[in-house]
């Protein structure tokens, strides 16, 4: 399909704000060799986020992906060897930001038998040894389905497991590169049946074809496995070549959806233009752990 321009609602317009807390988190990640999904998948929340939240989320396993999805700004191709130092430099950059939460993502390494599940346990074990009283989120990939490499993450315990749906199951095959909708809803019904009381987490981008009925749905698909929490954004077109967006849907539009998600029994629902799978995460983990602790 040819690229077609969609003029940008006033909704969808942030403010550049640089900083000296956005200027010394980019000067330390740097400094520390280390990658931020804000910048690499061009979060549009990240002056928020790090001049006024100073918070990020690392990406380990470097910043060049296996897989090559149609909605994501992140660099595909072969990716470089492990840097088995690199989960000491992200607790490292945790202890110096201060941070209460932190979130830990990857590109996709299907280069890898575990598909980096190995580097993810170590990061959680070296941010708790720094930072005793941080809450750890990770946002992994599918592991292709290895849910031994799973068990290697859940076996740390970390305080929130992220995996991403990304879309309806309609539009899975097109949007998405190797990964499958019936496989992400698997592993988030496994990593709760490995460790019940740990919160689990799944996040959508609408506008890109699906209807509003097929997001009701998967809802549904998510409160299936038991999935707590749900984030729901605008789906923005990284560069030309990428998925053409479909919609624009309005602020009411997501308090709608917001109030169906909690209306399915999602402990946080998330759900506005800009909203990002971690977007506000520090306040996501407070909901979720006090209704786990109810729910006992």
């Amino acid at each position: 399909m040819p690229y077609e321009h969609k003029r940008k609602p006033e909704w969808l317009k942030t403010k550049i704000n640089v900083n000296h807390n956005y200027r010394e988190l980019k000067k330390m990640m740097r400094g520390k060799t280390l990658h931020t999904v804000c910048e690499e998948a061009k979060c549009p929340n990240i002056h928020e986020c790090w001049a006024v939240h100073r918070t990020a989320t690392f990406m380990i396993l470097g910043d060049i992906c296996t897989r090559a999805c149609r909605f994501c700004a992140v660099k595909t191709g072969l990716p470089t060897e492990l840097d088995w130092q690199e989960p000491e430099r992200v607790a490292e950059a945790v202890e110096q930001m201060k941070l209460k939460h932190t979130v830990v993502t990857s590109v996709a390494r299907d280069d890898l038998a575990d598909g980096g599940a190995a580097i993810f346990a170590a990061t959680i074990r070296a941010i708790r040894e720094r930072n005793p009283f941080t809450s750890v989120e990770v946002l992994i990939p599918d592991f292709q389905g290895n849910w031994e490499a799973l068990k290697t993450v859940m076996d740390e315990r970390p305080d929130i497991l992220n995996h991403n749906l990304e879309t309806v199951r309609s539009r899975s095959d097109r949007v998405r590169s190797k990964a499958k909708y019936e496989r992400t809803l698997e592993l988030l019904r496994r990593a709760k049946e490995m460790q019940p009381d740990i919160p689990t987490k799944s996040s959508i981008m609408i506008g890109v074809g699906e209807t509003w009925e097929e997001i009701l749905e998967t809802m549904e698909d998510l409160r299936g496995v038991n999935c707590n929490i749900m984030t729901i954004g605008q789906y923005l077109q990284p560069t030309k070549k990428h998925l053409n967006i479909d919609k624009y849907y309005t602020p009411k539009e997501f308090v709608k959806l917001r109030k169906e998600g909690f209306a399915r029994g999602f402990d946080h629902v998330e759900s506005g233009p800009l909203v990002r799978s971690s977007y506000h995460a520090h306040e996501q983990v407070k909901s979720a752990q006090q209704s786990t602790a109810a729910g006992q």
